[in-house]
């Protein structure tokens, strides 16, 4: 008989003692408003912009027609000596270097058994993006 005494108050207390909880509580304080946005821009630089970028991009092939993956080019600006950036075509032969607009560039390709390619391209034009392709071409005498 005490067990069921026991057992009823303490089912009476598990059930009365939320709602006992909830009446006593205060509201809670409302959350913070948002700091108002100005519409002045920022003054600090972006992280990464590329507004000024010129994205070269291209597809080399085989004199067959078929994708080369894996062709190492070359690029630099045409009125530098040292090459500046590397790229290598991906399995579909295609290819994406992002250099800074406003020179121009000669992009080369060298891959044993081809004769050399090279192309230049006009990064003054304001454009942002130049497509490239490149259509290999066997040396003579000799097959790959």
């Amino acid at each position: 008989m005490l067990r069921h005494i026991l057992h009823a108050a303490l089912f009476g207390a598990l059930v009365l003692y939320p709602a006992a909880a909830l009446e006593s509580q205060e509201p809670s304080a409302p959350a913070p408003a948002a700091p108002e946005s100005s519409s002045k821009p920022s003054s600090l630089p972006a992280k990464s912009s590329h507004a000024d970028d010129l994205l070269l991009r291209g597809t080399i092939f085989t004199p067959e027609g078929l994708a080369m993956s894996g062709v190492e080019l070359r690029i630099r600006r045409t009125t530098e000596k040292k090459f500046k950036w590397d790229a290598v075509s991906n399995s579909r032969g295609e290819f994406a270097v992002r250099v800074k607009m406003g020179s121009d560039y000669q992009v080369t390709i060298n891959v044993k058994g081809f004769q050399p390619l090279t192309q230049t391209v006009d990064g003054k034009t304001g454009e942002h993006s130049k497509e490239l392709v490149f259509h290999m071409q066997r040396q003579e005498g000799k097959k790959s």
